[in-house]
């Protein structure tokens, strides 16, 4: 059983948002259901290690257990910008009112990278969550700096790309998909803006003082690889996925996490998402959690 509808955001927009599955399982949201991707363009994709039917495999994975919950609310930004209102609390408004006109009353959660930041988000702000999945991005002691430090290069090279001959807007690889250590920015500055304005509103969140109020099934994961540093243009950052997730296992796992390193050749950021690394991990780890 499957049923769409355009869903109005707080930004005026029209997203498409999908649920799928048996009307009498429990809800899984997936804010990432990237749309397929056919051609030339998915063969690009494949360079860079996506798979350009991540989304529909997610959700025919999910499907036949849970009901899934599905848009994609990335891709969406990228046409739709939100450069002065991509905070915290208006994702949270946009997740709670999809949930509400697809008539869904309580669910799990899915987030990878940036959207699992805005899953701990959604977790303190609403007790609609039955469990909270946080993939590629740590819960506790996150790099919030760091990301504000990528953001705010990213939004500016995007400014002074807007100002040469050369410059053209792309909007067919995603954030997760850049080689950031050599890349030129070449989106445009309403794009990287938004991102920029979600860091900042997030400059004084303390994910370590919240831990207590999440009282929850949680799982937390990243690729043994996902160690992601950032070239000259983007400040130098390091951004220690693993790293983090290694150093505070045991608090985690105190505070109820469920930890998981994800082990492999070349288990970085990018591939840890892809549904053949992600889905069985997340789908044993739902039933075992929210079924039994």
């Amino acid at each position: 059983m499957s049923k769409k509808k355009y869903i109005v955001l707080v930004d005026g927009s029209k997203l498409e948002v999908g649920l799928t599955g048996n009307s009498s399982n429990k809800v899984v949201m997936l804010p990432n259901a990237k749309k397929s991707v056919h051609g030339p363009a998915a063969d690009n994709l494949k360079k860079w290690g996506i798979d350009p039917e991540l989304g529909k495999k997610l959700v025919e994975g999910l499907s036949d257990t849970f009901q899934v919950l599905h848009f994609d609310y990335e891709g969406h930004l990228f046409e739709h910008p939100q450069p002065e209102l991509l905070t915290p609390h208006n994702i949270i408004r946009d997740f709670l009112r999809i949930a509400d006109e697809m008539q869904v009353e309580t669910f799990s959660y899915y987030g990878y990278s940036w959207l699992a930041l805005i899953g701990l988000q959604l977790a303190i702000r609403t007790n609609r969550l039955e469990s909270l999945i946080a993939g590629g991005f740590p819960p506790y002691e996150g790099p919030y700096k760091e990301m504000m430090t990528v953001t705010t290069k990213t939004y500016e090279q995007a400014l002074n790309q807007q100002n040469t001959s050369d410059y053209r807007s792309d909007e067919s690889i995603s954030s997760d998909s850049f080689d950031w250590e050599n890349v030129q920015v070449n989106m445009n500055p309403s794009q990287t803006k938004q991102y920029f304005t979600m860091y900042k509103h997030l400059s004084d969140f303390d994910d370590t003082r919240i831990q207590d109020t999440l009282c929850l099934p949680k799982l937390t994961f990243a690729g043994e690889h996902d160690t992601i540093v950032y070239g000259e243009n983007f400040g130098n950052a390091t951004v220690d996925i693993v790293g983090i997730l290694n150093k505070n296992e045991k608090v985690l796992r105190q505070f109820g996490w469920d930890v998981v390193i994800l082990k492999g050749e070349s288990m970085d950021h990018t591939k840890a998402m892809q549904p053949e690394s992600v889905l069985p991990l997340i789908k044993s780890w739902l039933i075992n959690r929210i079924l039994c």
